[in-house]
């Protein structure tokens, strides 16, 4: 349609600064009457209202067009000279609404004359748009229209430049969501937006990485987590200046706002934007949703539509009748929450350390369920397993214990319970020494305890106990039956200046406890890897298809590899999960200790997180992040260094490896972090060694950093569309990847999307967004994050590990986080073309 002819612009009416307009009982043409929120088809009450309401405001609409009558003022009056993107915005929007699917199409209606917010024919209008310059550009009355219209369920888009329109008014600043900076970049600048919302009309058919040049706002307060972000603006891929507002940079986002809908995109700055095919899908998305042609979620990215409950209590005084040494948790399909403890207990109860002594490191490794029907806590049962030996140096503490827990695939069938942990009855005291187990168990069904005559030990393995550290024990399964069993390197943290835990020398007895290539690096020994089998209904296990190594290689001479390995080169992955969508795995696992790099050494300490699609290397104690190597230590003296590590090509040359020499490539990994920051790289020489100066480090991940680190992956959520429950996660939250931290200062608590074309060949997440104002952090909150889990309801499950070391106290708790944001908008029965509907 055409457009009618442009009127001149409206006088500017400047308000003195910080004061709020006063609303005025409109008198010119409108009847007087209560607000309600059905005024336009019966739009939900509104969800964010920044002020409350003059009741002298008031309004009576007619319900907005439907049928072939979909309407769209577009507003695009200016307190200085026109915009020059005016004209392009106009024109791609006409074009949006005239093009498309037939049920999907509306009119358009482009006007500067103010005075249409205070005449009854807005009611004519599903939608407004703001293609406007900046400055004052409506009167009290005005804009009194214009809320009014919007309280009503009328749908509101603003363009660019509308965030600096009205900027006296606190209403239409909420309505906006965020305003500009003092300062910002003037030119025109090509940047990368991360588009972080898959499901949203407006963002959904975008690319993960949308590069495009704009001009682009920074924000005087950041309106990430009281508005819902679809798409943010990459910071170090172009030069934000001064005002710039870091990792979370929103360019993009939408509300449901004081009775109806809003959404604002910072971009289109030039007419060039409006002409590029990309920007014309993200308007008719939005234009799609203010229009009630289609429903949308923008609640789902709020974080007051989140509630953090406590499930668990302290436990009583010298009991864990609640909670153990959190150490794991997993959930059954029928709601029940099964976690574990470690070994540790109540601080009062006396540990043993001496090795003279046959009690030493005793302790009980708890397993407790939390079932929703009762909301009560039974402790299910318990094993006397070795590792509770208190705080202290490497050669006191122990982190051995009961250490990871699953459920059988058909548990509600069979209540079959698998538990990963060290048996005190098998220590050799003298060696100091012992065995790792992973177990079956049968949990009564008429008791609801763990028989623990069931036991039937699926596999087991020797493990050195002289000196802690690093046992990892997550498990987790696949489609397919396998499961997978998270092992640390066993391997003293010590001796190596928090580097590669390399050096060969340190031993008891002949067996060394600070060489991690006898351990992580050594093909025929299954610590320091994650393993795949598939367990069998007799208890025993056969080796699937695709893992790193039949076990039958005859390279070297034979037997010097172990067929249970599907990932080598980890050092403490005490987290794992598995995608059960695409069945890919993703792990987490500490670094060393090392607070800098060096020039001699190698990196500083990673802590890391993999995506891994196939069975491989990854890397430790010769490489880590994106295949950085570290250097080979010297004999009789470790502390000269050798060669740099070949990450093509790794060898391991250990006197106290029985693997093979030539090892498999190393995969790079998807993320990891140190004190300095997230994703620290270095330029590298002709052989392809970094540099290792930090003064010469980029960080390619800038959202996260570390510091006191320690990684705690989590579970990549699965929407249920047949789900009933009130409480799950809205499908916004479909894909993503939990990564986090057992710390909750800087360190990383994110949903992450990875690229499907570079997930598991190293390549890093395209997008990130911060959880710790929907997973509360701080001394009330969830500070010490041990496991993570969403469970069938849809909620996520947390374990807060407590306040101490090595023991349960009154802050170790099992949380549950739930979602209250309620469904997509509008209402389905308010689309204004039902066929539309989705």
């Amino acid at each position: 349609m055409r457009r009618e002819p442009r009127q001149r612009h409206v006088e500017s009416r400047v308000l003195s600064r910080g004061r709020r307009r006063t609303r005025y009982v409109w008198t010119t043409g409108l009847v007087v009457g209560a607000v309600t929120a059905g005024l336009l088809g019966g739009v939900s009450p509104a969800t964010a209202k920044p002020a409350p309401d003059d009741p002298r405001t008031t309004l009576s609409l007619p319900s907005p067009p439907g049928g072939d009558d979909v309407r769209v003022l577009v507003f695009h009056a200016s307190a200085t000279e026109e915009s020059p993107v005016v004209d392009a915005g106009i024109e791609a929007i006409e074009t949006i609404g005239r093009t498309g699917p037939a049920a999907t199409r509306f009119t358009i209606e482009a006007t500067d004359d103010a005075s249409v917010f205070t005449k009854p024919r807005l009611g004519r209008f599903n939608a407004v748009v703001f293609l406007t310059g900046g400055g004052d550009v409506l009167d009290a009355d005005q804009e009194a229209g214009l809320e009014a219209y919007v309280e009503a369920g009328g749908g509101f888009l603003g363009l660019h430049d509308a965030a600096r329109t009205e900027p006296y008014s606190d209403w239409f600043g909420g309505l906006i969501g965020a305003r500009p900076a003092k300062t910002n970049p003037t030119a025109v600048q090509r940047a990368v937006v991360e588009v972080g919302d898959r499901r949203h009309p407006a963002t959904k058919s975008l690319p993960l990485e949308w590069k495009r040049p704009d001009k682009w706002l920074n924000w005087a307060t950041n309106p990430s987590g009281t508005v819902h972000t679809v798409a943010r603006v990459r910071e170090n891929s172009y030069q934000p200046g001064a005002g710039a507002n870091g990792a979370d940079h929103p360019v993009s986002w939408c509300r449901d706002y004081d009775g109806g809908r809003s959404f604002y995109t910072a971009m289109g700055g030039t007419a060039d934007s409006y002409q590029e095919t990309d920007f014309r899908a993200h308007l008719r998305g939005a234009l799609h949703w203010t229009t009630r042609l289609v429903r949308a979620d923008c609640r789902a990215a709020i974080n007051a539509n989140y509630t953090a409950e406590r499930l668990t209590k302290p436990n009583q005084p010298g009991q864990n009748d609640q909670i153990g040494e959190p150490h794991g948790l997993v959930t059954a399909k029928d709601g029940r929450v099964f976690y574990i403890g470690r070994g540790g207990a109540d601080a009062s109860r006396p540990v043993v350390t001496d090795w003279n002594d046959p009690e030493i490191g005793k302790g009980q490794g708890e397993i407790h369920i939390w079932d929703p029907k009762t909301n009560q806590v039974t402790l299910a049962g318990s094993l006397t397993v070795f590792g509770n030996k208190g705080g202290g140096d490497e050669l006191v503490k122990n982190e051995e214990g009961l250490l990871g827990i699953e459920l059988d695939p058909r548990f509600a069938d069979n209540g079959w319970v698998y538990l990963h942990y060290t048996p005190h009855a098998r220590i050799d005291r003298n060696a100091r020494t012992a065995q790792r187990y992973v177990s079956r168990f049968t949990l009564n069904r008429a008791t609801g305890k763990l028989d623990l005559s069931s036991e039937k030990v699926l596999l087991s393995w020797p493990v050195q106990i002289h000196s802690c550290c690093h046992a990892g024990g997550g498990m987790a399964w696949d489609s397919r039956g396998n499961l997978y069993i998270a092992t640390g390197d066993n391997n003293s943290s010590q001796f190596s200046g928090g580097y590669s835990g390399n050096n060969p020398e340190p031993h008891y007895k002949g067996l060394s406890f600070a060489d991690a290539r006898r351990t992580a690096g050594n093909t025929n020994n299954l610590n320091g890897k994650i393993l795949r089998i598939h367990p069998e209904q007799d208890g025993t296990y056969t080796l699937p298809e695709g893992n790193l190594f039949t076990g039958e290689e005859t390279a070297e001479g034979g037997g010097k590899t172990r067929g249970e390995i599907y990932v080598m080169g980890v050092r403490n992955p005490a987290r794992i999960a598995v995608d059960p969508e695409t069945d890919t795995l993703y792990a987490g696992w500490v670094g060393p200790d090392a607070g800098a790099p060096s020039t001699t050494w190698g990196p500083a300490k990673y802590d890391t997180f993999a995506a891994i699609t196939e069975a491989g290397n990854h890397g430790w104690p010769y490489c880590m992040g994106n295949k950085q190597p570290y250097r080979d230590r010297n004999l009789p003296d470790p502390a000269k260094p050798l060669g740099w590590y070949d990450c093509d090509a790794p060898k391991n040359e250990s006197p106290n490896n029985d693997g093979l020499v030539n090892l498999p490539p190393v995969t790079g990994n998807t993320i990891w972090y140190s004190p300095q920051g997230g994703a620290p790289d270095f330029p590298r020489d002709a052989n392809g060694v970094p540099s290792y100066r930090q003064e010469e480090s980029t960080y390619l991940l800038p959202w996260l950093k570390g510091g006191g680190q320690a990684t705690m992956n989590g579970p990549v959520y699965r929407f249920d569309e047949s789900s009933t429950s009130t409480v799950k996660w809205p499908s916004y939250w479909d894909g993503k990847w939990f990564v986090g931290d057992f710390y909750d200062q800087d360190q990383p608590r994110h949903a992450v999307l990875t690229d499907p074309k570079t997930v598991g060949k190293g390549g890093l997440p395209v997008h990130a967004e911060n959880l710790k104002k929907i997973i509360p952090v701080g001394a009330d909150g969830i500070r010490n994050l041990m496991d993570w889990k969403f469970g069938p309801d849809g909620a996520l499950y947390v374990l807060d590990y407590g306040r101490g070391f090595f023991t349960s106290d009154a802050r170790s708790a099992l949380w549950r986080v739930t979602y209250k944001g309620g469904p997509a908008t509008p209402a389905a029965v308010d689309v204004v073309r039902k066929e539309t509907v989705r």
